[in-house]
């Protein structure tokens, strides 16, 4: 069994036989195993963005704390070490520097995350279904062989509609995400490609407790 963690109710991890999904009503920060976690914990607190959208802070509109997530990363860090799994975070996740934890290269490949067992990388989800690259660190703990993923950039995907809108480079700059939703908790943003999801699954069963 694998216990999914900060999942979406409803979402991708539900209906599978041998998942225990957790979702919000659910507060996976009361997690206490005894199974191997995928964990996906709030990443507004600690990105780009963390004070808010731009419009919100030029004009003092927000009163955000960076890194304030109610302790959900340190409850996924503290479950990862004890239970073992994956987590995701966006790339460049300022929760690495707030906890200790060696950033891994764009270029890919797993490395150390620190002296506790932790291995981390960088990958993006492009190359696994999702519509934009979104780039994208792990951080796995209790994994003895960890997979090779397909790493460096994924194909940049343009619709036709921006670039006829913006022209090519304006539309390059703006992004692919720009168009879609409304912000940072859109669920098309934030969902997971199957394959992706069956990736990190595939993770964190491979878990051995020593």
């Amino acid at each position: 069994m694998i216990a999914a963690l900060y999942v979406e109710k409803g979402g991708c991890y539900y209906g599978l036989p041998d998942v225990d999904p957790w979702d919000e009503e659910r507060d996976a920060r009361r997690y206490a195993g005894p199974w191997p976690v995928v964990a996906h914990p709030p990443c507004q607190r600690w990105g780009r963005y963390w004070r808010g959208s731009p419009y919100a802070v030029a004009r003092g509109l927000n009163d955000k704390t960076k890194g304030d997530d109610g302790g959900c990363f340190e409850a996924t860090l503290l479950a990862l070490r004890e239970f073992g799994g994956v987590a995701e975070h966006p790339a460049d996740s300022a929760a690495w520097d707030a906890f200790n934890l060696m950033k891994p290269p764009r270029s890919g490949g797993w490395v150390m995350a620190d002296w506790r067992g932790g291995w981390t990388c960088y990958v993006e989800q492009g190359h696994y279904g999702h519509f934009s690259r979104k780039p994208t660190w792990l951080l796995a703990y209790h994994c003895p062989t960890l997979p090779s993923l397909r790493w460096g950039p994924a194909e940049r995907r343009l619709s036709q509609e921006a670039i006829d809108q913006f022209g090519y480079e304006k539309a390059r700059r703006r992004g692919v995400m720009v168009g879609v939703g409304g912000g940072g908790n859109d669920k098309e943003r934030s969902a997971t490609p199957l394959p992706f999801r069956d990736l990190l699954l595939d993770i964190a069963r491979s878990v051995e407790i020593v």
